[in-house]
C-alpha cells in the first residue's frame, strides 16, 4: 500500500511539474515583442519564438506590437492668428522601435501623444491666418510630424505620418466661406458664359468675313471668265474675218463675183424698214429688180444732184 501511494505521489508532483512548465512556455508571435522582469527588475525583451519562463521569479511586464498602428484623436479646440476659433482632429500614425523604452520610458504613452499633438498643433496654428490654415494642411502635417518624432523618439515610438482629418471653423465663418464661395462660382459662371457669347460672335463674325471673301472672290473669278470669254469669241470672229478675207484674196474673185456678192449685200439692207437705199452705179440695174417698191438712188444720181445745187 505504502509503495502504491508513493508511486501517486510521484505521478501527481511529475504532473504539477509538467503542468508548471507547460504554462511558463510562451511563445512570442511575429511582429510582437514581450517585455521580461525578474524579481521586479527588467530581465530582457523576448522577440519572436519559444521562451521558458521561470516560474515564479519571471513575469512578462508588457506585450508590445511592432506593427504600425494608427490612432484618432478627438477634435481640439485651436485658435488662429486673427483670432478665429476652429475645431481640428488629428490622426496620427507610428511604430514602437524600441519596447523597452516604451514599456519604461513614459508612463502613458497613448494619452503623452495626444497631449503633445494638441499642444503642437496649437502652436502650430496658431502663427497662420485662417485661409493659411484652411490652404496649408500639407505644410501642418510636415512640422507637427517633425516635432512629434522627436519628442517620441525617447520613448521608443517613431511618428511616420500626422494628418489632419478634420477642419470645423465656426458656423458664421462657414456660412460666409460657403457664400463667398457661390458668389465666387457666379462670377466664374459669368466669366465663362461672357467669354462664351464673345467667341461666338467672333466666330459668326469670321464666318461672315470669310463668306464675302469667297463670294467676291467668285464675282471676279465669273468676271475674269466672261472677259476672257469676250475676248475669246472677238479673237474668234477677227480671225475668221482675217481668215474669210484672206481666202478671197487667195482666190482672186472676178468683177461678177464682186458685183453678186454687192447683190447679196445690198438684198439684206433691202430687207431693212429704210425707204431710200442708196446703191453703187455699178450694180443699179441689178438693184432695181431687188429693191421693189422702196426708193432706189444711185450714187451717180447723188452727184448730178450736187452738181445742179451748186
Amino acid at each position: 500500500m505504502a509503495t502504491i501511494a508513493t508511486i501517486a505521489g510521484w505521478i501527481i508532483l511529475a504532473l504539477i511539474v509538467l503542468i508548471i512548465i507547460a504554462k511558463n512556455i510562451v511563445i512570442v508571435p511575429q511582429a510582437h515583442a514581450y517585455i521580461i522582469e525578474r524579481l521586479g527588475t527588467y530581465q530582457g525583451t523576448w522577440n519572436t519564438g519559444l521562451h521558458v519562463k521561470i516560474p515564479l521569479f519571471e513575469r512578462i511586464v508588457r506585450k508590445v506590437t511592432l506593427k504600425e498602428q494608427v490612432v484618432d484623436f478627438e477634435p481640439q479646440p485651436v485658435i488662429t492668428k486673427d483670432n478665429v476659433t476652429m475645431q481640428i482632429d488629428t490622426v496620427v500614425y507610428f511604430q514602437i522601435t524600441d519596447p523597452k523604452l516604451y514599456t519604461y520610458g513614459i508612463e502613458n504613452p497613448m494619452a503623452a501623444i495626444e497631449n503633445l499633438t494638441a499642444t503642437t498643433l496649437r502652436n502650430i496654428i496658431g502663427d497662420l491666418e485662417l485661409d493659411q490654415t484652411l490652404t496649408s494642411r500639407d505644410i501642418i502635417n510636415t512640422k507637427m510630424r517633425a516635432i512629434l518624432d522627436e519628442a517620441t523618439d525617447p520613448w521608443g515610438i517613431k511618428v511616420g505620418r500626422v494628418e489632419l482629418k478634420n477642419i470645423i471653423p465656426p458656423t458664421a465663418i462657414r456660412e460666409s466661406m460657403e457664400k463667398q464661395m457661390k458668389a465666387e462660382r457666379d462670377r466664374r459662371e459669368a466669366i465663362l458664359t461672357a467669354e462664351g457669347e464673345k467667341q461666338s460672335k467672333i466666330l459668326v463674325a469670321e464666318g461672315e468675313k470669310e463668306s464675302m471673301v469667297l463670294r467676291a472672290e467668285a464675282t471676279r473669278l465669273a468676271k475674269i471668265k466672261e472677259a476672257e470669254g469676250e475676248a475669246e469669241a472677238l479673237l474668234t470672229v477677227q480671225k475668221a474675218l482675217a481668215d474669210s478675207i484672206q481666202m478671197l484674196n487667195d482666190a482672186a474673185p472676178t468683177d461678177p463675183i464682186i458685183r453678186l456678192k454687192a447683190l447679196e449685200a445690198f438684198s439684206k439692207a433691202a430687207d431693212g424698214k429704210a425707204t431710200k437705199i442708196i446703191i453703187p452705179s455699178e450694180i443699179q440695174g441689178l438693184a432695181g429688180l431687188a429693191a421693189g417698191l422702196k426708193e432706189v438712188i444711185t450714187s451717180d444720181q447723188i452727184q448730178e444732184d450736187k452738181k445742179i445745187n451748186r
